[in-house]
């Protein structure tokens, strides 16, 4: 049976961590209690206190073992590759472009970065913040900890080709997607400075 996303948290806003080159133990820190936080793929091991967990690959939750120690939610989606531990919920693939919102389903992107943006708008978030969200290599390093198992070069030409098609979507329905990842190719959402995004009390 293809589970249900919940409306878990409507009205807020969500964190997106990718796992991008850029991104650091201070940032992941400074979201913690602020706003609701979907750790994606190995962000987890620098937010393992996330609300949601969000992996595609079937291999990495084999790689990680279903991360028992993690509590929360955990996500993915239909692939050739079947998920095989019953605590991750797995939702239908439902396409490449655009927002899907149907809450059994996710549009891909070809990329989790995208598919945790649709996921967050089927929690309830009326504002998203991405962090670790490059869409780069810097240097030798693709990910933050610049190792990740038999991880091919991510084609990150497509993702930045697909993204744009989620933006209207989004727009339409009053969600803001702001992206805080330092020296991202990522230019179809506002590009800010966490520090600018974070309230006052937060920031200091």
């Amino acid at each position: 049976m293809i589970p249900e996303v919940p409306k878990r948290w409507p009205g807020e806003t969500f964190v997106c961590i990718g796992g991008g080159p850029s991104l650091t133990t201070a940032d992941v820190d400074a979201v913690h209690g602020w706003a609701r936080v979907i750790a994606i793929n190995d962000a987890y091991l620098l937010a393992p206190w996330a609300d949601v967990l969000y992996a595609c690959d079937a291999k990495w939750w084999t790689w990680h073992h279903g991360v028992p120690s993690f509590g929360g939610p955990k996500y993915s989606i239909e692939s050739s590759d079947p998920v095989t531990f019953p605590e991750v919920q797995v939702l239908k693939n439902t396409g490449i472009t655009g927002l899907e919102l149907d809450p059994t389903g996710l549009r891909t992107g070809i990329n989790s970065g995208y598919q945790a943006i649709n996921l967050a708008v089927h929690l309830g978030a009326s504002r998203i913040v991405l962090l670790g969200y490059d869409m780069r290599a810097v240097g030798a390093h693709a990910h933050f900890d610049g190792y990740w198992p038999a991880r091919a070069g991510a084609p990150y030409n497509t993702f930045l080709r697909l993204f744009p098609t989620i933006v209207e979507p989004l727009k339409t329905r009053g969600i803001a997607v702001i992206n805080c990842t330092p020296g991202s190719a990522l230019r179809c959402f506002p590009l800010k400075p966490l520090q600018d995004v974070l309230p006052l009390e937060v920031a200091a």
